[in-house]
Order: structure tokens, then sequence, then C-alpha cells
């Protein structure tokens, strides 16, 4: 028997890198398909080599993580790759990423990225809130290489995936992580401002030097209707240090008297806009709860 990770499942094979750096395409055993145990790239495997080659699936490890939307198993973190501009940032869909990355438990991982196209004050005002709020941040550019190899460090001995919208640049820097892959990349619709998907399947990606990622489907939206309200303030990294001195226990930071996390808004030590997204992400969460309830 062998051990290794899945790479990615196609049509009912999976390919599966062993732990001694071989390559196996594997079927599961038909009582995994019975138990209805479904693979997802990610998951730790037992594999039993056969003769001709290929190797099939006889058991499953238990996951330590696993994510939906993509469908990945045992991430270590979340790089959020959102472009500076071209198209311009969405910065609600941002936000939603990184709360639902805090909210699952797994670090997330800011990635910044076509820095060629702005200038240094331009770049500022668009990372300095994230900086402030307590989010790694990394700065890139595939075309000046700008910040790739501290990505590459960022992902060394790490399973991450990359998450963010169409257009933002995330084969563009698998590319510059690894030109071998040699991804296809898409333009940004000039008509519709936002990038052409160019991912079709959940994979993980083995890197030189260590450290696997998922370049995952593009996506424009994630739901947050899994976390409890009580828990989103948990889920903005920067409220979580104003909170603890807010008058009531369970204060949901929107009208209630002795907000600290209000009151630091209103001092600027947090930065309105991703305060605003936050009322709008507990909206959504309330509006989910009443109608599940009714």
């Amino acid at each position: 028997m062998e051990e290794g990770i899945v790479l990615r499942g196609v049509g009912g094979f999976y390919r599966v890198l062993l732990d001694d750096g071989r390559m196996v395409d594997c079927r599961p055993r038909g009582r995994l398909r019975k138990d209805g145990t479904t693979l997802l790239a990610g998951d730790r495997v037992t594999v039993d080599l056969l003769p001709d080659g290929t190797g099939a699936v006889e058991s499953v490890a238990p996951r330590r993580t696993q994510l939906r939307r993509p469908a990945v198993a045992n991430i270590d973190q979340v790089v959020v790759v959102m472009a500076l501009t071209d198209p311009p940032p969405n910065y609600l869909l941002l936000d939603r990423l990184l709360t639902v990355a805090e909210a699952a438990g797994l670090e997330p991982v800011l990635c910044w990225t076509k820095a060629d196209l702005c200038t240094e004050d331009e770049i500022a005002a668009v990372v300095s809130p994230y900086r402030e709020a307590g989010y790694p941040v990394i700065v890139t550019s595939t075309v000046t290489g700008r910040g790739i190899e501290e990505l590459r460090a960022a992902l060394h001995h790490h399973i991450s995936t990359f998450a963010g919208p169409s257009g933002a640049g995330k084969s563009s820097l698998l590319n510059a992580l690894d030109p071998a892959l040699n991804r296809q990349t898409g333009e940004v619709s000039r008509k519709l401002g936002r990038g052409r998907h160019t991912t079709r399947l959940v994979e993980l990606v083995p890197l030189p030097g260590g450290g696997l990622v998922a370049d995952t489907p593009g996506f424009s939206q994630l739901d947050v209707t899994t976390i409890p309200k009580s828990e989103l303030g948990r889920c903005m990294r920067e409220f979580v240090r104003f909170a603890s001195e807010c008058r009531f226990p369970g204060c949901l930071h929107r009208a209630e008297p002795g907000c600290a996390v209000r009151a630091a808004v209103d001092a600027g030590e947090i930065h309105p806009r991703r305060y605003h997204h936050y009322l709008e992400l507990l909206q959504e969460i309330e509006e989910w709860e009443a109608r599940r309830y009714s």
C-alpha cells in the first residue's frame, strides 16, 4: 500500500501524487463508491498499486478542512487574488472571500496583481486598508516579476487554494510560479469589465520547491449564510481587537449602544467600506435565517 494526495478527478478517475513523488491514476474501490464516498482534490488516500500501472483507492483519511465552493479538502490557506486594476477591485467580493476563509479557520493571504499598471500611490490606496486590518498582503506583477518570490515563499510547505474573480490573474500567477504549467489565460472582456473563465476543474498543482496550490474555476460569489450572525464579526479581522470593549455581550456592531467597533469606524481605525460590507453580509445572513425559519 502507498499513501498520497488526490490532485484531481475526472470521469471517475483520480490523479494521485504518491508520497514518493510518483503520479498514478486511480479509481476508488467499489466499497467506497457503494458507501457514497466522494473524493476531493486534497484528500489523503491509501492506494493499492495494480499490475497495469494504475491504482485502486482503498481508504480516505479524515479531512482536516473542507471547502464547498471550490470543493477542496485539507487546505491550509486561501490565497485571495484580486487585480489592482483591469478589472478594478470588487471590494465586496474580496471581503466576502476573506470572511469565508476566516469562518472556515483558514489563513487568508491577499495577493494583489497587475502592479505594473498602477503607480505606487494608487497601490497604497488600495492595499493599505487590508494591511492595517492585519491581513498578509503580497503585491505582484507577472510582467515585472514583482512579488513572485514572496508569493512562492508563502506557498512553500502549504496546501493552498487560489480564490478570486475571473480576470484577476490566477492562471498567470501559476504560470509565473512554474512556466512549465503553461496555463491558459484570459483577456478581460472590455464590454463586461470582467475576465473570461479559463479554469474548468479543481486541480491541485505541485509547485517547484514544494507546496501544492488549487487552481480553481473562477467564480463571483460565495455563500456566507452558513456563518451564524453572532460569529460574523469575528470573521472581520480588525473587528476582533475592539469587540471585547463593546458594552453588551453578543453585540452585532450595528445599532447597539456602547459599540466599540462602531466607535472605531468613526475614529478611522476601521475602514468604513469594510464596515459597510460587514453590514451587507449581516443582512444577507439575517434574511436567509428569516426565510429558513418562516
